[in-house]
């Protein structure tokens, strides 16, 4: 490892230390984190496979899910190799410009993650508010011009985060205090002034996760005073029934993410805890959605059941 007390100017190679405080440990808490992202690749696997050859999955609501479960293992594949990594294999070097990369993806995928939950709102309350011109206003074109809307917008904003690290030439240490290379855990280590980084990514956090989050919850009230207004329990049941999988899926997302956002720059959290929490962030979400989607949903549920039972039979 090199010293700490020293200048560095641009340079080539970082060190991510893991989880600071917590070394000692590393190696065994590589486990839970390699089966969250085993369930990840697992279960998003399935619904990419699921979804596209299954004619009755061919909804806006399925179309955003698959969108979901390709963004779910592109967040594992950035995040969890390196990660391992370190906590196995005690391989903490990493190029500057890698490293940049790495911040690049991770971010970009979770405000694409949280675009596509978003979207999934607004067609859940097309579905209940105006179900008789759902299928009109969500076309296959429009839902790929959502798709690409969301995409755009997490690169173009998110891309500003490496641009600007990049105008720092001069850092007072190479040793990144996280698991993984993430935007406040580099620009803390530059030695000039870094107050244009920090309030591009409040920018960016309160343009991305602050405006979606706000019109989720709009969606939602509009959505429950639809349900209320329906004379019918079973019907308001149904109703309630179709969003449950995706309010679980959108309060873990959000809550998560806000601690993660707000305690590495205004809290005073252990710095092993919050980075445990901030893994722990960006590996639940994808562990989780397939499970909780494939669950609530019959039609998932069902074709699940038929894959495994025909290979089983095949056998």
């Amino acid at each position: 490892m090199p010293p700490i007390n020293t200048s560095y100017l641009n340079p080539r190679t970082v060190f991510l230390i893991g989880i600071p405080g917590l070394e000692h440990v590393q190696f065994w808490i590589g486990f839970p984190f390699f089966i969250l992202c085993l369930v990840a690749l697992v279960g998003n696997i399935i619904l990419l496979i699921i979804i596209p050859t299954e004619r009755s999955l061919h909804k806006p609501m399925y179309i955003f899910l698959a969108v979901l479960a390709a963004t779910d293992i592109g967040l594992c594949a950035a995040i969890v190799p390196k990660m391992l990594a370190i906590f196995w294999f005690r391989s903490s070097s990493m190029a500057f410009d890698t490293c940049l990369a790495q911040l690049f993806f991770i971010h970009a995928l979770q405000c694409m993650e949280s675009g596509i939950l978003l979207a999934m709102a607004f067609d859940r309350y097309i579905a209940i508010c105006d179900p008789l011109r759902h299928t009109s206003i969500l076309t296959p074109s429009i839902l790929g011009r959502m798709v690409v809307m969301v995409a755009i917008r997490a690169i173009v904003l998110v891309g500003l985060l490496p641009i600007l690290i990049k105008r720092l030439h001069v850092f007072h240490s190479i040793l990144i205090a996280h698991s993984y290379c993430e935007h406040m855990a580099i620009v803390k280590l530059a030695a000039e002034d870094t107050q244009v980084n920090k309030v591009c990514g409040l920018f960016v956090g309160f343009t991305i996760l602050g405006f979606d989050m706000i019109f989720i919850i709009i969606s939602y009230v509009l959505i429950f005073q639809a349900v209320f207004r329906l004379h019918q329990k079973e019907a308001r049941l149904k109703a309630f029934n179709t969003c449950t999988a995706h309010i679980f899926v959108f309060l873990e997302f959000y809550i998560l993410a806000f601690f993660s956002f707000f305690s590495h720059r205004f809290g005073h959290v252990v710095p092993s805890t919050h980075i445990l929490l901030s893994t722990i962030y960006l590996l639940v979400p994808p562990a989780l959605n397939p499970i909780v989607y494939g669950v609530k949903n019959k039609d998932i549920c069902k074709r699940v059941t038929q894959i495994f039972l025909v290979s089983h039979g095949s056998q």
